[in-house]
């Protein structure tokens, strides 16, 4: 199945997303539930980076079986299971996948992988970790850097986000990434947030980047990322909701949203299979 389409859908989970315990409460229930319909259906996960080597002509894929996976934020959730207040542990992203490879042996989906895009700034991460989450030191940096089993690569996902909670630190008031319009700004966000997590991660450069919010401005799609090569960027993603094709700018990708833009099983093969 799959075979008449020829794009490649993004998908988007938030390890912090727990409100419950069922599928349109919880992110980490929908993502182990999603990777058994994604290989039900026939189709394949791919690492994202070869979604832009294939976008970028440097990787031969049969696209129209592909899928590809994403966290965004960089919350421990991602990689360790964690205790949520008043709901109970949930499975860590990356264990969730350890589970299904497990379950379906080394040779089914010997592909399997995802994409986490993690908030660079140790002071941003602190101060949304106190009130955003349960101040429970959950938006650490110490797994960026481990194996994973080859299963998770570290993206970029700016400096800090700019996040209303910096105003809690003199920071910007809440507005989103709209205001990132020049050189300067850029280059903190997106260039000097590489430099900081690829010094943690074995000078490994996060060269694939997502827009916090999904927020893409015109400076950054049209001048910073096209114009310049010093960031080191080689594609860019949103969260606007449509499939990576091969005539997609690749400074504004798009992303499929758990909880956003589908919230059952329905809708997730409307999405996969359309």
């Amino acid at each position: 199945m799959g075979s008449g389409r020829r794009h490649c859908p993004v998908l988007l989970y938030h390890s912090q997303n727990v409100a419950g315990n069922d599928y349109e409460s919880n992110d980490h229930v929908a993502l182990a539930d999603d990777l058994r319909l994604i290989h039900d259906l026939g189709l394949e996960i791919i690492p994202l980076g070869w979604l832009v080597d294939w976008l970028l002509g440097e990787r031969d894929l049969d696209i129209g079986h592909c899928v590809c996976i994403s966290f965004d934020d960089g919350v421990d959730a991602d990689v360790h299971d964690l205790d949520f207040p008043g709901i109970g542990t949930q499975r860590g992203f990356l264990n969730i996948m350890c589970d299904f490879r497990d379950e379906l042996g080394s040779v089914a989906q010997a592909n399997l992988h995802a994409t986490s895009f993690v908030i660079a700034s140790p002071e941003a991460r602190a101060v949304m970790d106190r009130h955003s989450l349960f101040d429970k030191d959950w938006m650490s940096e110490d797994w960026w850097c481990a194996d994973h089993g080859g299963l998770l690569a570290i993206g970029n996902h700016g400096w800090d986000h700019e996040h209303p909670d910096l105003v809690h630190i003199g920071g910007q008031p809440a507005g989103g990434f709209w205001g990132v319009d020049d050189r300067d700004k850029a280059d903190t966000q997106i260039f000097a947030a590489a430099e900081y997590i690829a010094g943690l991660n074995h000078g490994r450069w996060p060269d694939l980047f997502a827009y916090p919010y999904g927020h893409v401005n015109g400076y950054l799609s049209s001048e910073y990322f096209p114009g310049h090569e010093h960031h080191g960027t080689r594609a860019a993603f949103s969260t606007e909701p449509c499939p990576v094709r091969a005539d997609s700018d690749r400074w504004q990708l798009g992303r499929f949203v758990c909880g956003r833009d589908w919230r059952s099983h329905t809708d997730l093969e409307k999405i996969l299979l359309s």
